[in-house]
């Protein structure tokens, strides 16, 4: 497989910091798309500049899709430009990228499996959704009946887009804070490898969150009722599939 990746940074009103993000993926040498996610006016402008001195592509959504479908737009964007691969990465500067080459170079080893950044979280952690995912990563396993994926919550993942390619052709997949969830454990059942990358996750005190603690937890929560009855008929192939990795 011939490797050619760029970085995709969904952005929704988070103009003050996609800058930043932009300048240390251009620095690692890679070509940017940002997916301007039906933001205000004063960050769309702001975008549009960077576009105008930086060189990235620019993809502008005219109503706000939601965290999962402004990843979607871009991923199938990106895969219409012939990239083969695109690194994830959120517009808040969230993401410790001192670990961006470590998730690369994972990818160019293993370029046909999902590589995914794995929480190491500070002391600013908040705690619900700290918990959160303690509840989410059991439901995986469930899900998967694998421990393969260690983390499924965190947006920092190389994706080889051929195959993601396939998976949003023929599945419609949750749109907001749910698609990191979804697209994981989905490509998983398709029967790509998840590897894991330890990665450094802060948590500014004047970071501006679109997490919805109730909106979003019912959506999640929905998901893996959805996940868990779609993993039933797929017992005997991932049963399979655990005991030839255990061979």
């Amino acid at each position: 497989m011939s490797f050619k990746l760029a970085a995709i940074i969904p952005c929704y009103n988070h103009g003050d910091t996609a800058d930043t993000v932009v300048v240390a993926l251009q620095a690692k040498g890679l070509d940017v798309l940002i997916v301007n996610d039906g933001s205000n006016q004063a960050t769309t402008d702001t975008l549009r500049a960077i576009k105008a001195s930086r060189g990235i592509h620019l993809l502008e959504l005219e109503q706000n899709s939601g965290k999962g479908g402004a990843v979607m737009a871009g991923l199938r964007h990106l895969h219409q430009l012939d990239y083969s691969h695109a690194v994830q990465v959120d517009a808040d500067g969230q993401h410790d990228l001192s670990k961006l080459s470590e998730l690369i170079d994972s990818a160019k080893a293993h370029p046909q499996d999902v590589i995914s950044g794995k929480p190491v979280y500070g002391d600013d952690v908040p705690k619900g959704r700290l918990y959160g995912r303690y509840l989410t990563h059991v439901s995986v396993w469930i899900e998967t009946l694998s421990l393969q994926i260690q983390d499924s919550m965190c947006g920092f993942r190389v994706y080889p887009l051929a195959p993601v390619e396939q998976l949003l052709s023929r599945k419609q997949l949750g749109t907001r804070m749910d698609f990191d969830i979804e697209i994981l454990v989905r490509l998983y059942w398709q029967g790509l490898t998840i590897r894991h990358v330890d990665t450094p996750v802060s948590y500014p005190e004047d970071g501006l969150s679109h997490f919805n603690a109730i909106s979003d937890n019912v959506k999640i929560s929905w998901l893996h009722t959805r996940l868990i009855c779609g993993m039933l008929p797929r017992i005997p192939k991932l049963l399979l599939r655990k005991f030839a990795n255990e061979d």
